[in-house]
């Protein structure tokens, strides 16, 4: 029996954990929404007129409202997240129904897409790349599904996401928070995947709870839950927990405890590839005019 690729579990303990996460309700994370909003403000600098989009992450009312004429696909990894555009706020769910087409829903893996080569002009994505092990590879899918002079514009958690979380876990050699990807190094996959110029920046943005069990509700509620292969199997004992609540009690200002989440934005264009499957150099010429002649 050939031995399951690596990082397989970890695959599997994330997949289930978005699934939970959606049948609970996670499209009603208001962080997600903030951040969505700020993502369209963005797209005021763009000029863009896609003919479908492919939206991964369950913002897609929000963008089909920008684009109204155009075709809509809502990726999700589950019928509960699938059609997450109906649960992210009135809001949304106002907008969704005055847009002329609403997006059709796609139950699938991120990083492998039933969609044709080069069949979309935007890739819409809210926060979904931090929850991939492998980002390179669902940039690279990203890339194909992309028209050439296509647009990936995208959102996801940076290092400094819940800083104040992992330094209150410190004393406990299991991992309580997930890794994640530095600005920079997404921008160098974004160059690696075949992305033109990107454009990368970030911000933190704190949210603040009364309690430490507010804030682990809250993160639960929203999939941000422990899905790393090398995490504790058991139950977190009491006294861990209460460690780390103690440990936390340290980061509270005026009564309230941050926590803090580094947002990273991202866009880059599909640019015509320079290069064939086969890695011989495409070179272009230009037909001359009518009547002219070259010596």
């Amino acid at each position: 029996m050939p031995a399951p690729p690596a990082g397989w579990l970890d695959r599997l303990a994330a997949r289930r954990a978005n699934i939970r996460a959606a049948r609970r309700g996670v499209f009603d994370d208001p962080l997600a929404g903030e951040i969505a909003r700020r993502m369209l403000e963005r797209l005021d600098y763009i000029k863009l007129a896609p003919r479908r989009i492919v939206d991964v992450g369950g913002s897609a009312a929000a963008v089909c409202a920008r684009y109204p004429g155009a075709t809509a696909i809502a990726v999700g990894s589950s019928p509960s997240a699938s059609d997450a555009e109906r649960r992210i706020g009135w809001q949304a769910r106002i907008r969704g129904l005055l847009a002329p087409r609403p997006p059709v829903a796609l139950i699938a893996d991120r990083a492998r897409l039933p969609l044709a080569a080069e069949s979309c002009d935007l890739v819409w994505s809210n926060l979904a790349l931090a929850r991939s092990d492998d980002p390179g590879a669902v940039l690279h899918e990203w890339a194909r599904v992309l028209a050439t002079d296509g647009l990936l514009m995208f959102s996801s958690l940076g290092p400094d996401t819940l800083k104040e979380l992992r330094a209150a876990f410190a004393n406990d050699p299991q991992p309580h928070v997930h890794p994640f990807v530095d600005m920079h190094d997404l921008g160098d996959l974004l160059v690696a995947a075949g992305f033109a110029d990107p454009v990368m920046d970030m911000e933190i943005v704190t949210l603040t709870y009364s309690g430490f069990d507010g804030l682990i509700a809250d993160l639960r509620a929203s999939g941000q839950v422990n899905a790393l292969a090398i995490r504790r199997r058991g139950l977190t004992g009491r006294s861990v927990w209460d460690r780390a609540a103690r440990a936390y009690a340290d980061a509270v200002r005026e009564g309230r405890m941050p926590a803090s989440f580094e947002i990273v934005y991202g866009h880059a264009w599909k640019l015509r590839p320079r290069a064939a499957a086969d890695d011989r150099h495409i070179i272009k010429f230009d037909r001359a005019p009518s009547g002219s002649r070259s010596d």
